[in-house]
């Protein structure tokens, strides 16, 4: 198990650099960095959250369209900024609402309490395998060069982002395309996952207590899948990515 000074060390060296601030002055990037996770399949509790989500997505949308969601449409203003066409290709946020009248997927109880989060709070919110990183997360445009491993047609491909591609990635390559749409198959969550890196996404008109109170929920919820769970938290924003500090919680 990491100590909390070994999760406080990994996040320090996260960064976002300057051209993706450029693009979204407004943007902040939440890392949550947690161990001591209990793995397991979808249970009662997760369930019973996810349905709970659900209902509130299926509320908040009655009678105005997903993309008039005051988030989701600050992200696809941010997709068209670097190239993207947010219409063939969503933020997670918006692929989760749409799915939320039919119900929202049962993946395992550690993907299902962070897409429930995403949906209670609507905020993009991702979560990977930190044991499968090399090096620090770093937000960046890509070069166009970067390996990006992921599935296509049922087999495992290497693929490449668009050059100026709002990218996550770390010294082995690309992490997550398109700022929060698709996760690279290397540093996927499992069933087996039990530490953790949980990055929630930003742009106004969301404030920073609302941030918080996503991130805040979060930490509670991972905090019962084991006794001895730890958390460190950062805030990267454009005017403090280079110098805050990790902050640490623990049970």
């Amino acid at each position: 198990m990491a100590d909390v000074d070994v999760l406080e060390e990994f996040l320090a060296g996260g960064h976002v650099d300057a051209p993706v601030f450029e693009l979204r002055p407004d943007y902040r990037a939440m890392l949550l960095a947690v161990d001591g996770i209990v793995p397991g399949p979808s249970d009662q509790v997760s369930d019973a959250l996810l349905e709970a989500a659900r209902a509130a997505a299926v509320e908040a949308l009655e009678g105005r369209p997903v993309d008039e969601v005051p988030h989701v449409t600050a992200w696809r203003e941010a997709y068209r900024a670097f190239g993207a066409k947010p219409q063939r290709t969503r933020n997670s946020l918006e692929a989760l609402l749409r799915r939320a009248a039919s119900g929202l997927p049962r993946v395992n109880r550690l993907a299902d309490l962070y897409n429930a989060v995403s949906v209670l709070h609507q905020v993009p919110l991702g979560g990977e395998d930190l044991t499968r990183y090399t090096g620090a997360p770093r937000l960046v445009r890509a070069a166009g060069t970067e390996p990006f491993d992921t599935i296509a047609d049922g087999a495992g491909v290497i693929e490449h982002p668009e050059p100026g591609e709002v990218v996550w990635c770390d010294h082995t390559g690309v992490t997550c395309r398109r700022w929060n749409w698709r996760q690279a198959r290397r540093t996927q969550l499992s069933d087996e996952t039990t530490t953790a890196l949980f990055i929630l996404d930003a742009l106004d008109p969301m404030t920073d207590r609302r941030l918080h109170a996503a991130a805040d929920d979060l930490v509670a919820h991972l905090s019962r899948l084991g006794p001895d769970v730890r958390v460190a938290r950062r805030l990267l924003t454009a005017g403090t990515a280079s110098t805050s500090t990790p902050t640490a919680e623990g049970t």
